[in-house]
């Protein structure tokens, strides 16, 4: 079953974070990842400040600048994993270096069956 963790950062803790070091631990995690046989994708997202928000109502197209919502906690990017269950999945999320700067969101991926 597919889990998508999204990474979420707390943008007053990002001040604070060696992006070079924690760009080589996540590296690393995404390769245990693959070696455990777990790993699907892992994708980092660039700054809010880059971010366009869409608005679709009554036909009509709105683009905003930014994100959808103000928050201290903004996506900085997604590692979609391959795991046996949610706690398997749970378990997966506690090892992504970034969690010790924000949280990590985990969903099951949505697999909708024929009848």
């Amino acid at each position: 079953m597919k889990f998508m963790c999204l990474v979420l950062i707390d943008s007053e803790m990002a001040k604070t974070i060696d992006w070079e070091e924690i760009g080589s631990e996540s590296f690393d995690y995404d390769v245990k990842l693959f070696r455990d046989q777990v790993y699907v994708r892992a994708e980092a997202l660039e700054s809010v400040s880059s971010a366009r928000t869409v608005r679709v109502r009554n036909g009509e197209a709105m683009v905003t600048d930014g994100p959808f919502m103000e928050t201290r906690e903004q996506v900085a990017g997604f590692i979609l994993v391959e795991a046996s269950d949610m706690e398997h999945a749970l378990e997966i999320a506690k090892g992504i270096p970034l969690a010790r700067y924000g949280a990590v969101e985990v969903r099951p991926v949505l697999n909708p069956s024929p009848e």
